[in-house]
């Protein structure tokens, strides 16, 4: 296979246009200096490998207990205290005293844990749509009230639509721009750090 393109080599009309930068902005003051900066893989140095991401489904489905997470993932021991010990420190989980003499903790989900939710439902959807086989997925998403089939998509707010990945875009966002954001409708404070071209 031939290696991609170096960036400045793609050819402008394979840019999607509301992607192309400003002609006053150069591409360093675009792109952080250091790649962890992305979103993505930052949330990949917390949740990143198959054991956190287990341990996150136990949660989920209400196993919170050292000894029963151990037991149903079949995990060593060093392995998930490991897990659990970053996911208490990035505040994913919160570590409760259930018992004591000895103490024993249970690992319980804080709202940013809780906000994963809809990562592990499309990693199992997308399981379920692709490597389950003939026999089909081991189990099924329901909505408690009404016990119909979960349908996992996109839904803007805005427009009070559904839409497809195909409809998605991007654009800088203030880390990448150098404003800062307001508190909850994302508008930009600060002035882009554009340098003349």
């Amino acid at each position: 296979m031939a290696p991609l393109p170096a960036p400045d080599m793609v050819p402008a009309d394979m840019v999607p246009a509301d992607m192309v930068p400003p002609a006053d902005m150069v591409l360093a003051d675009m792109v952080p200096a250091d790649p962890q900066s992305c979103s993505i893989a930052r949330a990949l140095e917390v949740i990143g490998d198959r054991w956190t991401i287990l341990v996150l489904r136990d949660c989920f489905k209400g196993i919170r207990r050292f000894d029963e997470i151990r037991r149903d993932l079949d995990i060593a021991r060093p392995v998930l205290a490991d897990r659990l010990k970053r996911l208490v420190d990035h505040g994913v989980l919160e570590k409760r005293l259930y018992q004591e003499r000895p103490n024993r903790y249970e690992y319980r989900l804080t709202d940013m844990g809780r906000e994963l939710s809809p990562i592990l439902v499309a990693l199992m959807r997308w399981g379920d749509h692709h490597l389950a086989g003939e026999a089909g997925p081991p189990t099924l998403l329901v909505h408690k009230p009404c016990g119909h089939e979960l349908r996992q998509g996109f839904y803007c707010a805005s427009c009070r639509q559904t839409f497809s990945p195909a409809e998605i875009s991007s654009r800088p966002g203030p880390a990448a721009l150098g404003g800062e954001v307001g508190p909850k409708d994302g508008t930009e404070k600060g002035l882009p750090r554009a340098l003349p071209a």
